[in-house]
């Protein structure tokens, strides 16, 4: 960016000629969202499962396979290019070493067959991460109270592969893992897979922004302790960067900052530093207090909602996840609701 110079002075400067009328504005807006900037996060259900919204965040339910099929094609319809998968699993699915996560007919698998067989153009994104299936609710296999790393990694490669081989084609380790982007990418590539890109969850924080996500997927009330081991402290902002150049140097293609609003400075600091696409993902507490603000008559749905999208795209990010993105690409083309 160069160095600003100051343009003149009032009353000959009049900053709000520029404001006048909305052809001006749009004619000078430095941030353009497009529908193709923003990526469906989709939560699975097994058949089973009970239907309904989900409690924690009004509006948004679990898919069946069928549903979320039907889903995806409304979503490509409105102009969304990209899907995010996570599944909700039950307590009975659940096992201290998540042993699900490499079952071959997974809700996962089972949804990218279907989708892929019905819009095969979409691209599909796979949270790669061990926290849906575990009885303990970490993103990691656990001994003692310890998460293992150098053990969750080899676990993380073979989900990675099955998500591969099941028509994902973006593979997303959210689990903080050391080490795990480079095993990943060398796994893909041993397989054949070296088409298959690794969207990496580099810079996530041990967020409470993420409550209503653990509703969604079934771990509140599962998870023994915190993630505070492995995702990162709030209060750190060099680490960021430490941690987004050592997931470059092993192969990342995309940087993710995890959450969004509350972390727009890292968004910004990753886009200035580091050649890569960014990602940033408006997470389930960021969803659920727009929404809860909107139904308490704080303010109009549709309009605050685009405007965090907004801002997380001025930040720095080049997509974005969010939970409304069809939503607010249908509003993109077509308007706000009045």
């Amino acid at each position: 960016m160069p160095a600003y110079v100051f343009p003149g002075r009032f009353p000959s400067t009049r900053p709000r000629r520029l404001r006048s009328a909305p052809w001006i504005r749009d004619l000078v807006a430095e941030t353009a969202l497009r529908p193709q900037d923003l990526v469906l996060n989709l939560i699975l259900r097994d058949e089973t499962a009970a239907a309904g919204p989900i409690p924690a965040m009004p509006g948004i339910a679990r898919h069946t396979v069928d549903e979320v099929v039907t889903r995806a094609e409304i979503a490509w319809e409105a102009g969304i290019k990209a899907l995010a998968l996570f599944p909700f699993t039950g307590p009975d699915s659940r096992s201290p070493g998540g042993e699900a996560a490499l079952d071959a007919d997974n809700l996962m698998c089972r949804a990218a067959r279907g989708i892929k067989a019905s819009l095969p153009s979409i691209g599909l994104i796979a949270d790669v991460a061990l926290d849906p299936y575990t009885d303990h609710g970490h993103d990691g296999l656990l001994a003692d109270g310890e998460i293992l790393n150098d053990e969750t990694v080899a676990v993380l490669c073979d989900q990675a592969a099955l998500l591969a081989q099941a028509g994902f084609d973006t593979l997303a380790p959210s689990d903080m893992m050391d080490g795990r982007v480079g095993a990943i990418r060398r796994r893909l590539d041993d397989d054949g897979y070296t088409d298959r890109l690794i969207l990496s969850y580099a810079v996530k924080y041990a967020s409470r922004f993420y409550g209503p996500y653990r509703d969604a997927i079934g771990s509140r009330g599962v998870l023994l302790g915190d993630k505070a081991t492995y995702q990162m402290d709030p209060r750190n902002a060099d680490e960021a960067l430490k941690e987004a150049a050592l997931d470059c140097a092993e192969g990342a293609d995309i940087l993710m900052v995890k959450p969004g609003l509350p972390y727009l400075d890292r968004i910004a600091a990753v886009k200035a530093t580091f050649g890569l696409p960014v990602a940033a993902f408006q997470v389930s507490g960021e969803y659920a207090m727009l929404r809860c603000a909107a139904d308490q008559g704080a303010f109009a749905f549709a309009p605050a909602a685009l405007e965090a999208l907004i801002c997380l795209k001025r930040g720095g990010a080049d997509m974005i996840f969010s939970y409304y993105a069809d939503e607010a690409a249908r509003w993109l083309s077509d308007g706000l609701p009045s």
